[in-house]
């Protein structure tokens, strides 16, 4: 096999979420900043969460009703 083809593994990086939950897993970055992990994701929490940017939703709805008269 090749020498130093392959990434150096950190068995204990760092990784901080922005809900402020931090773990330990292994990887190839040493400290990795995720946005969404298990502890804050919908689908983990069961919570759901519906955002509804400049009424998009409602413009949707209204279509949809106007498209099957």
């Amino acid at each position: 096999m090749k020498k130093d083809t392959h990434p150096t593994y950190h068995p204990e990086s760092k990784i901080a979420c922005s809900c402020g939950s931090k773990f330990t897993v292994g990887s190839t970055l040493p400290k990795i900043d995720v946005e969404i992990c298990s502890a804050c994701h919908p689908f983990f929490t069961g919570e759901k969460k519906i955002l509804d940017t400049g009424g998009r939703v409602e413009r949707f709805k209204k279509r949809a009703s106007a498209s099957k008269k």
